[in-house]
């Protein structure tokens, strides 16, 4: 089998991503690699080349760099898991899949669940290898790296990155036990350099140490094999647990391995578990009508005292040029409008941080119409019913809206954790209660 062509396709916010096809097999399938790729050179790793020959054995691979990484563009942009989302549907457009199975490894895992939950149309199913749903250290959540484990993480890249020294003490973390010779080490080397600098490798690790998408995990509604090693050294397999109970009908399959390497030891195991399972699901697939959505909720603040002052067609005027402002801004940030309500409008976006740029937009843009709006914006789970939307993220999203104030943009705490990378700054607004949804809810103000 021969090495691959590279291609390149285009985001939405225009960053090239280079991208190789290899292998006919019946189920397309993406591969998202963790923090370092690089499309052309990992074929200069012999067991890279074995385990993706293998892999395309019985798929269509599609695999690609992320932004920031490998051929791809440097100059990323933001380095957002948001952003990951539209690397992968680049890809898939580019290389005509409208439906593939997502095999996200590390941290390329919280790309593939945070895409598996959004568009589950195009996604078959998702294989979680090696991965972590949180990158900090936290009560309910004690597999994350501390911050001071990630300073120390960091500070060795920035010091000695694709260094010899630095490479070795790096794959004798992820493998303590595999034997390493000094042509190894070399190859990966000249590899870790190929994939990325050490300011772009510690943007991609920034985002996975602020990182939290454990909420969307309840959202995923396809298939989904959970693999990972028990003894790994580096993401406990605690994590790959708690990942399989928290998402509906996972399988969960514990590796006998000690390593955090997908390509060394373990490579044949995985292999032969994730073709039994694009096997299985490529004749069981389902659609769901569910899906992980970003609910922005706007209302004019006042609206009533400001249409008795104004007049009636002078208020008609204010509103019409309100809602052109609105779905002006809906069409440039990718949103879908929903429905108007009153003086209001409800709409949805497949990606958290448009919507809060969005929102920002509106509220800048009916300033110079003398009026003001409040927005609220939650990230959740909602049932698409003909051209409207119900459950209980569009409840939540209504009420997180009508809890902001003149000209303010409020959010929950799911959305501010799922745009990390991007950013935005927010501010603790408290805990509040809100109105027919239990349990009291911590929202955020969007600082400009």
């Amino acid at each position: 089998m021969e090495i691959p062509e590279t291609r390149y396709a285009t985001t939405i916010d225009g960053v090239r991503i280079a991208y190789q096809v290899i292998g006919d097999g019946p189920v397309d399938l993406v591969f998202v690699f963790g923090e370092i790729s690089n499309v052309d050179q990992t074929w200069e790793l012999p067991e890279s080349a074995r385990f993706l020959r293998r892999l395309a054995s019985f798929s269509r691979v599609i695999m690609f760099d992320a932004r920031g990484n490998g051929v791809s563009d440097r100059d990323f942009g933001t380095a957002s898991f948001e952003a990951g989302m539209d690397d992968v549907r680049a890809v898939m457009d580019a290389a005509s899949s409208e439906r593939a199975l997502l095999f996200g490894f590390q941290d390329g895992g919280m790309v593939c669940a945070l895409f598996a939950a959004s568009f589950p149309e195009r996604t078959s199913g998702l294989v979680l290898m090696n991965t972590s749903v949180r990158g900090l250290w936290a009560p309910d959540y004690p597999w994350g790296w501390t911050e001071e484990e990630w300073d120390e993480y960091m500070a060795k890249i920035g010091d000695g990155w694709g260094t010899l020294e630095h490479v070795e003490e790096h794959l004798r973390f992820l493998a303590p036990n595999h034997p390493l010779d000094e042509a190894t080490i070399t190859r990966f080397a000249r590899y870790f350099r190929s994939a990325g600098s050490p300011g772009s490798i510690m943007a991609l690790d920034r985002r996975a140490r602020d990182s939290d998408v454990r909420a969307v995990l309840p959202t995923i509604q396809v298939p989904t094999l959970v693999l990972h090693a028990i003894d790994n050294p580096v993401e406990p397999v605690g994590q790959a647990r708690y990942i399989a109970e928290r998402i509906p009908g996972s399988t969960l399959v514990e590796l006998p391995f000690d390593e955090h390497m997908l390509i060394w030891n373990a490579a044949d195991a995985v292999l032969e578990n994730i073709e039994r399972f694009a096997k299985r699901i490529r004749d069981d697939e389902a659609e769901f009508d569910r899906v992980l959505a970003t609910v922005l909720y706007t209302d004019i603040v006042d609206s009533t005292a400001q249409s008795a002052a104004m007049g009636d067609r002078a208020w008609t005027e204010v509103r019409a040029q309100h809602d052109m402002v609105v779905r002006a801004n809906l069409g440039r940030f990718r949103g879908r409008e929903i429905k108007t309500m009153g003086d209001g409008f409800l709409a949805t976006f497949d990606g958290p941080a448009r919507g809060v740029r969005c929102a920002e937009a509106i509220a800048a843009g009916v300033q110079p119409l003398g009026i003001d709006i409040r927005a609220g914006l939650h990230t959740g789970e909602v049932a698409f019913e003909g051209e409207d939307i119900a459950g209980l993220g569009v409840a939540i999203g209504a009420r997180v809206g009508a809890k902001a104030g003149p000209n303010e943009v409020l959010v929950s705490q799911t959305v501010k954790d799922l745009v990390a990378g991007s950013g935005l700054t927010f501010e603790d607004a408290g805990e509040h209660e809100l109105k027919g949804v239990p349990d009291r809810w911590r929202l955020y103000r969007v600082i400009a």
